[in-house]
């Protein structure tokens, strides 16, 4: 239903992402992700790496890697999929938020719901890069 290829919104950078093999009907389950979760507390050995970008909030003592294709999906405000925290199978369960079309890039919004549109860390990152100009 699924596949990984490189995505045009890359910025420049070689990303890949997420993207429909086939149309996919909106609410309909497209992948669960396994999670590997750790304490909180140790987030900071994470910091240190280029994983800190690809981690998600697991309730509210841990914070967990995404296996499977969780990780790539890339990020948009105006999603087309969703995700879920499914605690009691320890998966990341991503639905169609509205129909999607095959060839269509899977996005959900890094901020966990669809219509919150605060700025995310990498969007800041960007403003203070350009403030230091």
């Amino acid at each position: 239903m699924i596949e990984v290829k490189m995505s045009p919104v890359s910025d420049g950078e070689l990303r890949r992402g997420v993207f429909a093999k086939q149309d996919i009907p909106k609410g309909e389950l497209i992948h669960e992700a396994p999670v590997i979760p750790y304490p909180n507390e140790e987030h900071h050995y994470i910091e240190k790496t280029f994983l800190a970008d690809y981690v998600f909030e697991y309730g509210m003592n841990h914070t967990a890697l995404l296996l499977g294709y969780g990780m790539l999906f890339n990020h948009s405000y105006t999603p087309n999929t969703i995700y879920d925290i499914n605690f009691d199978n320890h998966t990341f369960d991503f639905y169609a938020y509205r129909d999607i079309k095959a060839g269509e890039e899977l996005f959900i919004n890094y901020n966990g719901e669809v219509d919150n549109d605060d700025p995310l860390w990498f969007n800041e990152k960007e403003s203070d890069d350009e403030g230091t100009s």
